[in-house]
This record gives structure tokens, C-alpha cells and sequence, in this order.
């Protein structure tokens, strides 16, 4: 299959679990009902967003994969539906916490989990308290309409991780997110380069780039949306602005994509033997 009907989900959540999931799930169902296949929720849908203080009481909140019921809930839609949800969730694997992304298969199946890499650690987003750097690395997974990139917010000011992914035979990349205002500076919207940086991840590496983000205002914190989806040139096929709540969906041409990234030559004019400084601590 060369092409597929993607979706991005945008929304607001409260802190309550069932809630969460039910909200999600019937945007799920809406871009299913619209054709998607492969439908992207924001990070960490399962609650507020509460890395923006460092509380002990939070880590009651993270499962592991196969007892999470964000995870549990869109296994089931999934195979139900048919499509594929790779979805966010707070993991807990033994004493360990981590951001992760458990990708769920048309069957409901897990096809493996990912664990969010870069770590950001700053007023409102105090991520290093809760969550260790993910030890996975950058994954990709197959489906049958392409393989997917999946990196979890903060992966995606990376041109590495991109690159990371592309490396890997990524065909569509994906990044769920919780982003907002700047307690530090309410003045500074970064709206405009988290858009920018994902858009330049598709130019520089020609290939579609899904972006999920959440909005609504949480105990001062208000997250911005304006997730969208591009294609292989940074072209926009559907996006949000800060307010709208629903579902973006637009159809990839993976096999134009191909074709086109083979023609603007990024991949065989690399020189990997020169790039030894990228690997090196400071």
C-alpha cells in the first residue's frame, strides 16, 4: 500500500482517568470513522499534566505497560476499529519511571514500547524528577501502509532523533506532546518553533510528520495545540489552532514521498565519517 489516512488528535483533559480515556476514545472513533489507520493521541492523555511540580504523590500514577488502562483502553478500541494508536503513557517497570509509548497494532497487540529519550528539566516541565532517560533508543515499527518514527515531545527539538529514526526506515514520523506557556517567561510563545523544528525535521529528512498536542488551561499551565499534520515537503495538509478540539486527518503518499527523497539525494550525499563530533560529550 503507498498511501495512508493519518489523524491527529487535539483536546483538553481533566485529571480523572476514565474521563481521559472516554474523551480520547470517542476521538479515536470519529477518525476512524473518517478512514484513518494510524490515529496519534497527545502525550500523556491519561491526566493533567503534572510534571509542572515535583510531587512524590504523582509516581502512584505510573503502570506498567500491560496494567496501564490508558494502554488497556486502546488496545481494545484498536482491534475493534481495526487501526493502529501508538499511545502515551507514565510507565512504571519495577523502581524505574519512565515517559513511554506503547505502539498498539491493529490487532490490539503491543508491538513494543518507547521510551521518551530527552528528558527536559525547567520551570513547569520538571521531567527529570519523575522520569528516567529512556534506555530503549529510537524505534520504528512496521505496518502495513509504512514504518513509523514515534518520539515523545521534548525528542522532537532533536534534528538526531529524527535523523535516529530515519536511519531506521522511518516513512511517517510521529510526535504526541504536552506543551505550553513558559511559567518563567509569559511573554515567550514557543508555539511557533515547536512547529518550525518538527517542519524542519520533514524537510531536511522528506518525510510526513504528524504532531499531537494538547490544550486547555491546568492550574495556571495553558498548553497551546496547534497540532497538525505535514507532508514530505513541510507542506501543511491539516492543522489546528489553540482553541479547536477534534480530530486532523489527511492522506499520505508514501510511495511520492519515496521517491521524492530519493531524488533531493539528503541520504546518499550523508558523510557519517565526519560527524564524529555529534557523539562526543562536552
Amino acid at each position: 500500500m503507498s498511501e495512508i489516512k493519518v489523524a491527529a488528535l487535539q483536546l483538553a483533559f481533566s485529571d480523572d482517568v476514565q474521563e481521559n480515556i472516554a474523551a480520547v476514545s470517542e476521538l479515536v472513533r470519529e477518525a476512524a470513522g473518517k478512514g484513518a489507520k494510524l490515529i496519534l493521541p497527545p502525550e500523556l492523555f491519561e491526566g493533567h499534566y503534572f510534571c509542572r511540580t515535583q510531587d512524590e504523590g504523582h509516581f502512584t500514577r505510573a503502570l506498567p505497560a500491560d496494567r496501564h488502562p490508558a494502554v488497556a483502553a486502546m488496545r481494545k478500541l484498536a482491534a475493534e476499529l481495526e487501526v493502529y494508536i501508538p499511545t502515551s503513557f507514565f510507565e512504571a517497570d519495577g523502581h524505574h519511571h519512565y515517559n513511554s509509548l506503547a505502539m498498539v497494532d491493529d490487532k490490539g497487540e503491543v508491538m513494543g514500547v518507547y521510551r521518551k529519550s530527552h528528558i527536559p528539566d525547567g520551570p513547569g516541565y520538571s521531567e527529570k524528577f519523575y522520569f528516567r532517560p529512556g534506555n530503549t533508543g529510537f524505534k520504528t515499527f512496521q505496518t502495513p501502509y509504512g514504518k513509523v518514527g514515534p518520539a515523545v515531545c521534548w525528542d522532537q527539538w532533536y534534528p538526531e532523533t529524527a535523523r535516529a529514526l530515519m536511519l531506521d526506515g522511518a516513512e511517517i514520523l510521529l510526535f504526541p506532546t504536552a506543551i505550553g506557556t513558559e511559567p518563567h517567561d509569559p511573554d515567550l510563545d514557543t508555539s511557533r518553533m515547536w512547529r518550525r523544528a518538527m517542519i524542519g525535521h520533514a524537510v531536511s529528512n522528506v518525510v510526513p510528520v504528524v504532531a499531537a498536542n494538547r490544550i486547555g488551561t491546568e492550574h495556571g499551565q495553558r498548553f497551546y495545540g496547534h497540532s497538525f499534520i505535514c507532508d514530505e515537503r513541510g507542506d501543511m495538509l491539516a492543522e489546528f489552532g489553540a482553541p479547536e478540539t477534534g480530530v486532523l486527518t489527511a492522506t499520505l503518499d508514501l510511495k511520492q514521498a519515496r521517491a521524492h527523497r530519493a531524488a533531493f539525494g539528503f541520504f546518499r550525499d550523508r558523510r557519517p565519517e565526519l560527524y564524529g563530533r555529534l557523539a562526543e560529550d562536552i
